[in-house]
């Protein structure tokens, strides 16, 4: 530390060469220096003039011979000098819970730089088409990251692969048609995150990390499902047309705010019940296991949708009326699909059920009736949280794809 800022900054190099780290000795003097000061510098190296000549004209600083002397030489900064670690914007800082630390629309010059890093004028705009803080940030969204990053689990070791059982054909069959359902939708909750996390500008980072995460429980997801629907058979069960219309809606959904509202909040916020309806009527140990394991990570989506949009809200409250669109929309265009198709209500059914008996058949449609309703409660109480009135709120969640996703 300097005592005296406006005193001269005299640096002597010895015989150290400018490129063998005289140039970072510089490049400190001209750091300390005060406004407008000048730096000494004296050395004996062979060809220190010439390096310091071109290192000058290459930053935009002045160079000019000491009086009286042919080993010392005077540098000043000039209006054109580019010192990487003063002068430069800075963008925003590294601790999202400091006041200011987020910029609302950071430039695309930021590109990659680590956020609050200094960033050096000249640097490539990255052109990232999210870059609006309204339309992709959430404050929950660094908790949530830390909470989803310190559960993930092993598929290897969390499911009990191992466990025996012995299913009745109809219902081992039940289970497979299931799984190879949810392996779809899980695909389609993969790819949706995974198309927008590369769009959105690295200033909101807890998002890109929050999406990553995200997309790899999908990933796992798949994994388990698929590994339990081959436990006992060769091949998976049907995938039909109108699932995969319905699917598709969600998919080519081109903003993110809206993609996030129909996935997270409504088809996630579904498919949550779900999970826990089967995991419920499990028939086996293994199917249970993927099944809490799964609606575990699903809640933490749900939070971040909710999250998201409520923040979004808040700062667009008109926006609550292009939600409310999106989801007549897609009923429009789903109007003449199937739906869920029938062999996954009725395999939802059988597990309900537990058997073929008469009475538990009754029973197991009682507890498929129960389960609609509770998904529809459950979308209606996260439109609510978003703002929308009751009314609207159950109109919206009646209108919501049969496929549930």
């Amino acid at each position: 530390m300097r005592l005296d800022p406006a005193a001269p900054v005299r640096i002597d190099l010895g015989d150290l060469g400018f490129d063998e780290g005289g140039s970072l000795l510089v490049k400190r003097g001209l750091r300390i220096a005060a406004a407008g000061a000048e730096v000494e510098v004296t050395g004996a190296a062979v060809d220190l003039g010439l390096h310091l000549e071109t290192w000058c004209r290459a930053e935009g600083h002045r160079l000019r011979l000491a009086p009286a002397s042919a080993s010392a030489w005077i540098v000043s900064r000039g209006p054109a000098g580019r010192d990487r670690r003063d002068g430069g914007p800075r963008g925003g800082h590294a601790d999202a819970a400091r006041p200011g630390a987020l910029a609302e629309r950071p430039p695309g010059t930021w590109g990659l730089a680590a956020r609050g890093a200094q960033v050096e004028a000249g640097s490539p705009d990255f052109g990232f088409p999210l870059a609006d803080r309204l339309e992709v940030w959430s404050d929950d969204a660094a908790r949530l990251y830390a909470q989803a990053v310190a559960a993930q689990w092993d598929p290897a070791t969390a499911v009990p692969w191992g466990a025996p059982f012995d299913l009745p054909d109809e219902v081992e069959d039940a289970v497979v048609q299931v799984m190879t359902y949810l392996i779809e939708n899980e695909t389609a909750a993969l790819v949706v995150p995974s198309r927008f996390v590369a769009q959105i500008h690295p200033h909101f980072r807890e998002v890109m990390q929050l999406l990553a995460v995200q997309a790899a429980d999908e990933a796992r997801h798949i994994e388990v499902f698929t590994r339990r629907a081959l436990l006992k058979r060769a091949d998976p069960g049907l995938s039909t047309a109108g699932g995969q219309a319905s699917l598709l809606t969600l998919v080519r959904e081109p903003e993110f705010p809206i993609a996030s509202f129909l996935l997270s909040v409504l088809g996630e916020g579904t498919f949550l019940i779900l999970l826990k309806f089967l995991e419920e009527h499990a028939p086996d140990p293994v199917t249970a296991a993927v099944a809490r394991l799964a609606a575990q990570d699903e809640s933490r989506h749900v939070a971040f949708g909710l999250s998201h949009l409520r923040r979004h809200l808040a700062g667009d409250p008109a926006f609550r009326a292009r939600l409310a669109s999106a989801v007549r929309r897609r009923h429009d265009a789903l109007r003449q699909t199937a739906g869920l198709n029938a062999e996954v209500f009725e395999s939802l059914h059988l597990l309900a059920a537990g058997s073929l008996s008469p009475a538990n058949l009754r029973r197991g449609h009682q507890r498929v009736m129960t389960l609609l309703a509770a998904m529809h409660e459950a979308r209606r109480a996260n439109l609510e949280r978003l703002g929308f009135p009751p009314d609207e709120a159950a109109e919206l969640s009646s209108l919501h794809t049969r496929n549930f996703m």
